[in-house]
Parts: C-alpha cells; structure tokens; sequence
C-alpha cells in the first residue's frame, strides 16, 4: 500500500463536477482527472468547455491468449484494478473483493466489466493467469485478466486509472502498488477510486456504479 495516500489525495484533489461549457449531461458522480479548457465560438459567442482526461486506447493479451483493446470492452462501464499473481500481500484480498463484486452486480453483467492488468507481465502469461483464475474460483464472464508491456502497463496505472505502481526491489514481491479499484464510465473518464481491500469501500463501490448506470445511462439494475 505503499504511496497510496499519496495517490489518493491526488485523486480526490482533481475532483472535478460538471458546471459549465456544453456539457449539460447530469452527472452523479465525480469526474476525476486534469482537465483542460478548450475555447470556442458558437453563433458568434465565445463559450469555454471543459475536457476531461480519457482512458487511452491500448492493446492486450487476456487468459485466453485472446487480443483485448479498450475498443472491445468499449458500451461498459469498467472496475479495474492492478497486481500480479506472485503477489504475497494485498493483491488475494483485493482479487476475493472484486469476486464478491462480480458476484453482488451478477445482475448487471451485460453493462459492467471488470479488468485486472497485470503489473509483472513476464510472469503472467496467459498460462499463469488460467492458473489464477482456477485457483480463486472465478468463473465470471465479464472479467478480463490482461497481461502487456511492463511499462507501458506501470504508465497507464498511474496517469490514467489514478493507481500508484512501480517496480520496487525492496517491495514484497518486487512491485510496490495501492490496493485501488478504479471506477470507469462508457466515455472512458474515471468516475471513483476505491480502497479494494476494504469491504466498505467495495460496498460503496458497488452503489456507485448502480447509480452511475441507472441515472447517467439509464439502466435499472434489480436492486
């Protein structure tokens, strides 16, 4: 968990609520990230609109050996957390929550998906992620294990889902990395950060994006 304050502050520092431009969509949650303001003239008047960051586009490997892009996953709204499968602290914790997640939202499966990257790609080849998967009972159709370039992994964690990762020899298990979930709304902006091995947080994850599916796209869950 180390640094992971840090990163939190920063997160919830970059809040950012809705309030101007031509962005009149309502919004029920937060919009996190460093936004820009953009300039432009409509019928002769100057109006400002604010743009948030996105998730980039980027290209994996998942369990089955089967190419995964944003693209593919793109019409859901993504949970995404970040480990590796040696991981001897945090990461079974935070893999048993996301199951009770995938479990509790069973019922939204078609609109939310899940995402675990992980951070030792070298190691966790397609074969070690089936061997994971088994080992922790996931049976989940909506959940993608990942595996990628290193650093382009570490990158994508930190600038873009708001996760603090780094290789770090004095780590246990040589990566040092929060227990984040990342919460994601169909245009690609992070929408919450949550502490995943915290069951607490997870149940308020879990309203979260029941509410962000419901009032922002939508979509009644049966709860």
């Amino acid at each position: 968990m180390r640094n992971f304050q840090g990163i939190w502050m920063i997160a919830v520092a970059l809040v950012i609520f809705t309030a101007c431009g031509e962005d009149k969509k309502v919004r029920v949650l937060p919009l996190i990230g460093q936004y820009d303001i953009e300039y432009k003239t409509v019928d002769g008047v100057e109006v400002e609109d604010t743009i948030y960051p996105t998730i980039p586009a980027f290209t994996y490997l998942n369990q089955d050996s089967t190419e995964v892009t944003a693209e593919s996953m793109k019409g859901k709204i993504w949970v995404a957390d970040f480990f590796f499968s040696t991981c001897p602290t945090i990461c079974p914790t935070m893999t048993t929550q996301m199951k009770r997640l995938q479990a509790m939202t069973k019922d939204l499966e078609n609109d939310l998906q899940f995402i675990s990257f992980s951070i030792n790609p070298s190691y966790d080849q397609p074969t070690m992620l089936r061997r994971y998967i088994k080992h922790h009972g996931i049976t989940a159709n909506n959940w993608q294990f990942l595996t990628g370039d290193e650093a382009e992994t570490h990158e994508l964690g930190v600038k873009s889902f708001l996760v603090h990762v780094a290789s770090d020899e004095e780590a246990a298990g040589g990566y040092a990395h929060s227990p984040a979930f990342t919460l994601v709304d169909k245009e690609g902006i992070v929408r919450g950060v949550y502490i995943g091995t915290d069951t607490k947080d997870v149940d308020r994850l879990e309203k979260d994006l029941r509410k962000l599916l419901k009032y922002e796209y939508g979509v009644d869950g049966s709860k």
